[in-house]
């Protein structure tokens, strides 16, 4: 998933982007309320893990304009604020889970993983295009029915394509995907996550629309 942390105590967002990248996740940082929201304006993310206390704008100030605009994203309100009030408020803002810190690590990811459960399309929570088939849960795959192992990046890039199987993604749309805001990318990352791709798979699993970007081929 494409994540937006919005948290402005750097300790702790540094810990959960390592946490969650390593969990096969893009993780965006923001610190301040109010630049959160222009971002959300902006771009799409799966999930937001949002602080309360905020410079800026409140994260409740945050929660409920993003629930005026309309916008399904997920919401994992994780705070200090330890009061009944202030879970009720968020949960009646719209949040769909609310975390208290300090936490432990395992609990949170373990959230992530429930709204990423959540929100996946298919019941089983696995993707399936032909021979291949993609465990969001486990995060594995396998192909003609033998597990293959991806990198990180590899297995991020699959999944975005076979969750929009008609959609040509750019180069650029790719890179937002797979690198967190500000991480920086090789020119040619895409290409070459592209082609490692498909050594291990096979060379139609991935199809190049030239001038445009890629899809998920015919199998």
């Amino acid at each position: 998933m494409r994540i937006l942390l919005v948290e402005d105590d750097p300790l702790i967002a540094s810990g959960l982007k390592m946490a969650l990248g390593r969990a096969h996740h893009s993780v965006e940082w923001i610190a301040n309320g109010l630049a959160a929201q222009d971002f959300l304006k902006r771009q799409e993310v799966d999930l937001v893990i949002l602080d309360l206390g905020l410079p800026g704008r409140d994260g409740f100030e945050v929660l409920e304009r993003l629930r005026a605009a309309g916008t399904p994203v997920s919401v994992l309100i994780l705070s200090a604020r330890d009061a009944t009030q202030d879970r009720v408020r968020g949960l009646d803002l719209g949040a769909d889970d609310y975390l208290v810190k300090p936490f432990e690590l395992d609990e949170l990811l373990a959230r992530v993983r429930a709204l990423e459960r959540r929100r996946a399309s298919s019941p089983s929570n696995t993707l399936v295009h032909g021979d291949l088939s993609l465990d969001l849960a486990a995060m594995t795959v396998s192909w003609c029915g033998q597990p293959v192992e991806l990198a990180r990046r590899e297995w991020m890039l699959l999944r975005l394509l076979l969750e929009s199987p008609q959609r040509v993604f750019s180069r650029g749309q790719i890179e937002e995907s797979l690198y967190g805001w500000g991480e920086g990318a090789d020119s040619n990352a895409v290409d070459v996550h592209v082609h490692h791709i498909r050594r291990k798979l096979s060379p139609q699993i991935i199809q190049t629309v030239r001038g445009v970007g890629y899809r998920i081929g015919a199998v």
